[in-house]
């Protein structure tokens, strides 16, 4: 059985999504290929307690990658762009509340 958490796989992080975000109330999320529109909003409307307006998908064919003398495919994949109501905000990576590292930490 395919769950929520099957159907929203990643947020999409380009400058155009930025964009889309701060001016349309617009989230771009990679979805499950099998997924439809109907699947795609209820799973964001149960996991993230948002409202949402429309739903517009996209697929994006693999592109074909050449390794040393093979070539290979990279998977194809679904985009999915979520338009939330006014009432409605979505932070997809939400406020990090643990301990800050710092610099020499990393460092180390």
């Amino acid at each position: 059985m395919i769950t929520e958490y099957d159907i929203l796989r990643k947020p999409v992080l380009t400058e155009k999504s930025n964009f889309l975000k701060e001016n349309s109330r617009q989230v771009t999320l990679e979805v499950l290929s099998a997924a439809n529109k109907k699947q795609i909003k209820s799973a964001a409307q149960r996991l993230f307690g948002v409202k949402v307006q429309s739903v517009n998908t996209a697929i994006y064919r693999g592109k074909t990658k050449r390794v040393g003398r093979t070539m290979g495919k990279q998977s194809n994949w679904k985009k999915a762009v979520l338009t939330l109501s006014s009432d409605s905000d979505l932070d997809v990576f939400g406020v990090w509340q643990g301990p800050m590292i710092s610099e020499d930490q990393v460092a180390a």
